[in-house]
């Protein structure tokens, strides 16, 4: 094929990418957008593999059917509780295929005069630095997701100095590859310090800011997927990089906004955390603990009921469960609305696929701004395994370690009832007041099994009435 029709197809597979992408922004077109998507990357595939002539078909259909195997098992096999560290291996895996694409990409420049090739030696050294970094970050937070590390923040004296430095040689060593005769193994010294350099980033963010780091991680993932495009002068890879970079880079802005953050103080792990009370002085004597048939009383006497999720829906599987309520108050006369975070989770938008997957219907779902201009008015709250997104703490301590973020102001209703299996802190490592607030009831107990104990007990309360 020509060059003219490649390039044409590039463009096709281009707006196919954008067209895929704003079909992701609602539930309704989310499928529609995301075969678009598929379908746009599939077409680049196969015109990079008729514009390079490539010869050996046979073992690059060997490799692509072992990874749709290994990415079909992953795709039947994961639950939802584990798709965060998978969103965050995945973005490891794209800035590390990058780093492998870029230097095998320079391996083939070396015998080329380096100022002719100096842009791609550029383009190199960038895939390297952030494709390196990426992959080793991403392995911390997928290791941190996965709890096979503590997910605790992580640091050491001098840490910020060490980081500088490491970057600074990364700097150095791709200055001398690119003033050298020729590429050498500068490049994987590159690729070393870079991946040291990932892991010490990564370390001493806690679970509190993962959903950013998830975010950032995917961005970098794009960015370096753009610079391995100059290096092979590919407009299709720089094109779909970008894509990925910018729309990444986007949702960290909207998840550092939603925290009261800054990218910059999440990278560096934080403020110092400040002492706060304990929880045997915060929480003794003052908890109001209540059973599913107290439960089902209040929501059989609402008219307005709010239901907030939380990460332990997620590990408990609860989102039919809850669905299934929400559909018995409805078909009651109850108006039920869900209040989603920002953050709630451990990934960007995670509540959304959680109830999207159980059919809730897209309307009732409402931001942080709407539910919290509502909360006033209603009479039950139903919060289910969430906790730093609705501890007050944010609004009432500037010392705190969430001041500023902004929550759902559940404890503004006439009544909230919290669904926990214990008295544990969320992942800021704080206590929450809410849980003795006067007009707050605990339910202690699995999230999916309450929620079914509430709801056999609102059925009950039906059929005696």
């Amino acid at each position: 094929m020509t060059a003219a029709w490649i390039n044409l197809g590039y463009l096709g597979s281009s707006a196919l990418f954008v067209m895929g992408l704003k079909g992701l922004a609602h539930p309704a077109t989310a499928a529609r957008g995301n075969v678009l998507a598929a379908v746009g990357m599939c077409c680049a595939v196969v015109l990079t593999l008729l514009d390079r002539q490539v010869f050996g078909y046979q073992m690059i259909a060997v490799a692509l059917l072992i990874g749709s195997g290994i990415g079909a098992a992953l795709a039947l096999t994961i639950q939802m509780t584990a798709m965060p560290q998978m969103v965050a291996l995945l973005n490891g895996l794209g800035g590390g295929a990058s780093v492998l694409v870029a230097g095998a990409g320079l391996l083939e420049i070396r015998d080329v005069a380096v100022p002719a090739m100096s842009h791609f030696t550029v383009a190199a050294i960038a895939t390297g630095i952030i494709g390196s970094v990426t992959f080793w970050g991403s392995l911390v937070a997928f290791a941190k997701l996965q709890a096979l590390i503590t997910d605790n923040a992580v640091r050491f004296p001098g840490q910020h100095i060490v980081n500088a430095g490491l970057a600074t040689c990364a700097a150095g060593l791709g200055l001398w590859l690119l003033l050298s005769p020729g590429p050498h193994d500068a490049y994987w010294l590159i690729v070393a310090v870079s991946a040291v350099l990932g892991v010490l980033l990564v370390l001493p963010v806690g679970g509190a800011d993962m959903p950013v780091v998830i975010a950032l991680l995917n961005s970098c993932s794009g960015l370096a997927a753009a610079a391995t495009g100059f290096v092979l002068t590919n407009n299709i890879l720089i094109i779909a990089g970008s894509l990925v970079g910018a729309s990444g880079f986007i949702l960290t802005r909207i998840m550092c906004e939603a925290m009261n953050r800054s990218l910059i103080d999440v990278m560096v792990g934080g403020t110092p955390v400040t002492k706060e009370p304990r929880v045997a002085d915060l929480y003794q004597g003052r908890v109001k603990a209540g059973s599913p048939e107290e439960v089902a009383l209040l929501l059989d006497a609402a008219r307005r009921v709010v239901i907030v999720p939380g990460f332990g829906m997620a590990v408990s599987q609860a989102q039919h469960t809850v669905a299934h309520l929400s559909e018995l108050l409805q078909s009651r006369g109850v108006e039920v609305e869900f209040a989603v975070h920002p953050v709630a989770g451990r990934m960007p938008g995670h509540m959304n696929v959680l109830l999207a997957e159980a059919n809730v219907p897209y309307e009732l779902l409402k931001d942080l701004d709407e539910s919290n201009a509502a909360f006033e008015q209603t009479d039950v709250v139903l919060v289910i395994g969430a906790n730093d997104v609705v501890n007050p703490i944010a609004r009432t301590d500037p010392a705190s370690p969430i001041a500023g973020m902004p929550i759902l102001d559940v404890d503004k209703a006439k009544t909230v009832v919290v669904i926990k299996r214990s008295l544990s802190h969320g992942f800021a490592g704080i206590p929450n007041p809410l849980f003795v607030a006067d007009n707050a009831i605990m339910l202690f107990g699995d999230g999916r099994q309450m929620v079914q104990a509430v709801t056999r007990a609102l059925k009950e309360e039906g059929r005696s009435s």
